[in-house]
């Protein structure tokens, strides 16, 4: 059966956001799929979205891919999903990597406030998907090209705070789903004591988003994980690919899970 991979995108994000782990990576005989998330940046899919729908979504795409089983990564928001979903389907999951995930009880700067007051984007999603079924939403969503913006970011021409302004995401996200899948971010995490597969945790050093001691420690019950810190701010993929992509292609030799390259 051939090893899958699933990377899974963050908020405000969508499938492009692994153009570069896919040109990049030596891993030989792996179906690497990056799909759009249910609400992704660039669609107009305004879906009902959550950890459970996401969940039986990446369900749904392993029975359509004939995959029995995948190793699944994330980045931040997608990060959190991939822990939920291998605590919803742990016969599915081979192995997770978490790619700065955000543990809630860790969230700090203007993302603190989901600790307390999740409720308020969640609530202000339902007023918005009322307005939506009668008829009332914008008729046309920009696309979202990751690999445009990573590629301009690294030239100097984009700044990287673009990837944190919700003003620039909203150009790019129907609203209900944005503000739903904000209110995500602070969903409590499962029990992750009882995720018993192979983890990798790559966190950024400088990140201002977690309290990186808060998000270890809410992440130390993994029972098999393994945490590699990078000098990032919090994205990863765009700021440190090439150290992201070797991260994950030698852990995966190291667990058995892939060949070396």
């Amino acid at each position: 059966m051939t090893a899958t991979i699933v990377f899974l995108h963050g908020l405000a994000s969508n499938g492009s956001r692994w153009w570069d782990f896919a040109a990049r990576t030596r891993l030989k005989g792996w179906r690497i799929l990056r799909p759009n998330l249910r609400g992704a940046s660039g669609s107009t899919d305004r879906r009902a979205v959550g950890m459970r729908e996401w969940s039986d979504d990446l369900a749904a795409l392993l029975d359509a891919e004939g995959a029995s089983r995948a190793v699944i990564a994330g980045h931040c928001l997608g990060a959190n999903i991939a822990l939920n979903f291998a605590a919803r389907y742990p016969q599915r999951a081979e192995a997770l990597v978490l790619i700065e995930p955000m543990p809630p009880r860790a969230l700090t700067g203007r993302l603190g406030f989901l600790r307390h007051f999740r409720f308020i984007p969640i609530l202000l999603s339902w007023l918005v998907r009322g307005l939506n079924a009668i008829g009332i939403y914008r008729r046309r969503i920009e696309l979202m090209d990751l690999e445009a913006w990573d590629k301009a970011v690294r030239a100097g021409t984009a700044d990287l705070a673009k990837y944190a302004s919700p003003f620039s995401d909203l150009h790019f996200t129907p609203l209900a789903g944005y503000l739903r899948a904000l209110a995500a971010v602070g969903d409590p995490l499962p029990d992750v004591s009882r995720i018993a597969c192979p983890v990798l945790v790559l966190v950024s050093k400088n990140t201002s988003m977690t309290d990186l001691a808060r998000a270890r420690s809410e992440l130390a019950p993994l029972p098999a994980a393994d945490f590699v810190q990078l000098d990032a701010e919090h994205w990863i993929p765009t700021e440190q690919p090439e150290a992201m992509c070797r991260a994950i292609e030698e852990w995966l030799v190291r667990k058995g899970l892939g060949k070396a390259p």
